[in-house]
């Protein structure tokens, strides 16, 4: 299996955000014609104002970011991990933060709330508040793609093991995080997450993030970028440049097997987790 990671740069325009990353997405299938397509976090817009955010939500389904995402993956028969949508929300001033999936023919076969939000106080002292304009998921998800178990998870997600053993605990080979993480946290704490991910989960382990920046009003929100793929082991196998772009890392389902069996923690595992 290939899996390509497509790393953008989030602009106020979301109809230039989607033919951007439609632009991205159809230049990594026509050089590495993979089996997964993986976008990063608010691909398709990014901001934090709650007006502004409540008018880019999209309908459960049926919206421009998830038409463009459905009908890629049936056009070009591949799956894809659409980052996250902005989801309405009935009867609430907060939306979802969701990633949607779509099989090979352009049906939905999951779709991941994000639910740990990013209300930190950033070293530079930014403060975020995703809480204030997003309501947290609850639900574990996880979806099949050639015989591989994928999980889900987001972003800020990635600092929090439980969810990482439910997955673990569900039978996952891969786990997919898109992600928009700040260019703060990012330099210090970004591939050594999706490293400890990988090795204490015995996955694949892929991180898609937005790169460059996005001015909002008086703010400038910074990215990480540096979209990358551990394997079962913890090695980076690969990692995106700076800039716009994609990368494509192969998945072997035998190394998966052998780092299980060279290291044995479900058999070892005696302290429960719920």
């Amino acid at each position: 299996m290939k899996i390509s990671l497509i790393q953008t740069n989030p602009k106020n325009d979301r109809d230039e955000n989607l033919r951007a990353t439609h632009e991205l997405m159809l230049a990594a299938v026509k050089a590495d014609k993979p089996d997964l397509i993986v976008l990063p976090e608010y691909f398709a817009w990014y901001g934090k104002n709650v007006e502004a955010k409540l008018a880019m939500a999209e309908p459960t389904s049926g919206g421009p970011a998830y038409r463009m995402a459905s009908d890629f993956a049936k056009e070009h028969g591949v799956y894809v991990h659409a980052g996250t949508i902005i989801e309405k929300v009935e009867g609430e001033n907060r939306v979802f933060n969701t990633s949607f999936v779509f099989d090979r023919n352009g049906n939905e076969v999951a779709a991941y709330r994000k639910i740990h939000l990013f209300d930190i106080i950033a070293p530079d002292g930014t403060a975020h508040k995703e809480s204030a304009t997003v309501k947290p998921g609850e639900d574990v998800v996880t979806y099949e793609i050639d015989g591989l178990r994928v999980g889900c998870a987001i972003c800020y997600d990635v600092r929090f093991f439980e969810l990482f053993l439910q997955l673990e605990k569900a039978g996952c080979d891969i786990i997919v995080l898109p992600a928009a993480f700040t260019l703060q946290t990012g330099k210090d704490h970004w591939e050594v997450l999706a490293r400890a991910r990988a090795i204490e989960t015995q996955t694949y382990f892929v991180a898609c993030g937005q790169t460059g920046a996005v001015t909002e009003g008086s703010e400038k929100h910074s990215f990480y970028g540096h979209s990358l793929l551990c394997d079962p082991w913890g090695h980076t196998i690969a990692k995106s440049s700076d800039g716009v772009g994609f990368v494509t890392a192969r998945i072997d389902p035998a190394q998966i097997k052998r780092v299980r069996g060279l290291i044995p923690m479900t058999q070892h595992r005696r302290l429960a987790c719920a």
